[in-house]
């Protein structure tokens, strides 16, 4: 096989996709379609998130006072929430006390800006990364490239993809749809010296290593994401499995994090709770292979500059919801995906946004708006199993049935026509908001579904409502309907009384 290696850091990236938006274009049933036909990724995703599943079951066991944490965790998280403006303004000051500087800004544009200005500003062309949903969510590479820098992702998966010049597809896994095989191919075209290179995990880990330590002793910019940032003394905290990101944090010259503005807590004891409740969520581990904090800049020690860039976003608008809000206590654990049916199903680009599954389906339409996301609050069967294992416990079906109903405000008020489910739904909400119209549905629907039925069931609807039944059988309406053998009893007990008094 000819082997094709980018002979500059500028070709490899030339590779890319254009910039994933942070609202969809594609709405999510037509995406799942075709992710759908994929059979190859569905065995990707079916096999890998099994595999999590039960791995994290077992280390949630282990500990007696698992759902004590949960709801720490959610206390703290809501209690940052309500008094936002206060942390922010105390991680400010310490960050700047520590000899660091901060950065507001208010959206994607602002934040790519000051970035851009800080490496620029430094004359480095090339930039080193930790893996950050953040940066993806803003487009911070894209906006580099056009600014003549290269973004250099470092974590395994992140590499991959950026070879394969593909878009993440998990949030703890961005290349969990590709198996080593694929990552092999992958790797044979586009990195050095891998003529003879095998499919097994720990040479495809050399070949990234060997590759990517160039970089992390050459080029004179970092950048990475934030999991926590301390307000009391402005330290950050980055988490991750492989030491990449170390090595970010501590050999160039330059660090500079972009953190959501949801991401501080008051506290160094506050990550006590968090530092359980996360790896066991995400990696299945019982503590953090690599667990990374910094404070400010120090004399000899690690980056001479620290950068701090606090990003809304449209973070500010989901924190006046009263509803909506619990979205922002999110940690990025991705235990919601995992046990996701409909994300098992149909893989992370079909979310066609940076943020996948049940977490993406209520943050994305948050941050862009229901006019850009409107099909995404719909793309989940409501089961509940995300909300009993998200560690912090955000009610994901609560705030999909909510966002659901800002779909339907938002069509109305721009009086969009309505489409066949829409009326479908006006109408099923005229019959049930009548007694005597849902009594003759009901009768109607007895006597239609006699040439439906096959042993008992309904195993078969026709057109649109062949949904309902292609992985499920129907039963029929009883008969009597609870009503009928309601007004039968009351008859009868009636009949009784009278009886007893006579």
């Amino acid at each position: 096989m000819s082997q094709k290696v980018p002979t500059t850091s500028a070709e490899l990236m030339s590779r890319h996709v254009e910039p994933l938006p942070t609202h969809p274009a594609l709405p999510f049933q037509k995406a799942a379609r075709l992710s759908l036909a994929d059979t190859q990724l569905r065995h990707n995703m079916g096999r890998v998130t099994h595999t999590i599943r039960a791995k994290r079951a077992q280390a949630v066991l282990e500990l007696p006072d698992w759902e004590a944490l949960r709801e720490s965790g959610r206390a703290i998280k809501d209690h940052v929430l309500k008094n936002l403006d206060r942390y922010l303004v105390e991680l400010e000051a310490s960050v700047t006390r520590a000899g660091g500087r901060v950065h507001w800004a208010r959206d994607a544009g602002e934040a790519n800006q000051i970035i851009s200005g800080i490496v620029t500003g430094h004359h480095s062309k090339e930039v080193v990364k930790i893996k950050s949903l953040t940066t993806d969510e803003i487009g911070l590479n894209e906006a580099l490239q056009r600014d003549g820098v290269t973004a250099i992702e470092t974590d395994l998966a992140e590499l991959i993809i950026q070879l394969a010049g593909e878009r993440s597809s998990h949030i703890l896994v961005p290349a969990i749809h590709k198996n080593r095989s694929e990552i092999r191919e992958l790797f044979r075209r586009w990195l050095e010296h891998t003529e003879d290179l095998s499919d097994e995990p720990k040479a495809l880990a050399a070949a990234a290593r060997e590759h990517l330590r160039r970089k992390f002793l050459s080029v004179p910019v970092a950048i990475s994401g934030v999991n926590f940032g301390i307000a009391e003394t402005g330290s950050i905290c980055i988490v991750e499995s492989e030491g990449n990101g170390r090595m970010c944090l501590t050999l160039p010259q330059v660090l500079i994090s972009v953190m959501g503005i949801e991401k501080v807590v008051p506290t160094w004891r506050d990550l006590e709770v968090f530092l359980q409740l996360l790896p066991r969520s995400s990696t299945t581990e019982r503590m953090n292979p690599y667990t990374s904090f910094w404070t400010g800049v120090a004399p000899d020690d690690g980056p001479r500059e620290f950068h701090l860039v606090l990003l809304d976003n449209g973070r500010t608008k989901v924190l006046a919801d009263p509803v909506g809000r619990q979205t922002l206590q999110c940690i990025r654990c991705s235990a919601c995906l995992n046990i996701c049916p409909v994300y098992e199903r149909t893989g992370g680009h079909a979310y066609s946004s940076v943020y996948p599954g049940p977490i993406g389906a209520i943050l994305t339409p948050q941050l862009a708006g229901v006019e850009n996301a409107g099909s995404l609050p719909f793309a989940s069967s409501l089961c509940g199993a995300c909300y009993d294992v998200c560690p912090v416990k955000i009610n994901i079906p609560e705030v999909l049935l909510h966002l659901r109903g800002e779909v339907v405000r938002h069509k109305q008020e721009n009086h969009v026509l309505p489409g066949a489910l829409d009326l479908a739904m006006k109408l099923l909400a005229d019959i049930f908001a009548s007694p005597s119209k849902f009594e003759q549905m009901q009768r109607l629907g007895r006597f239609g579904q006699r040439f439906l039925m096959r042993g008992g069931v309904i195993t078969s609807l026709p057109g649109a409502l062949g949904g309902w039944t292609a992985a499920r059988d129907i039963f029929p309406i009883a008969r009597p309907t609870f009503r009928e053998w309601w007004r039968t009893r009351e008859e009868r007990q009636e009949k009784t009384a009278e009886g007893s008094r006579q």
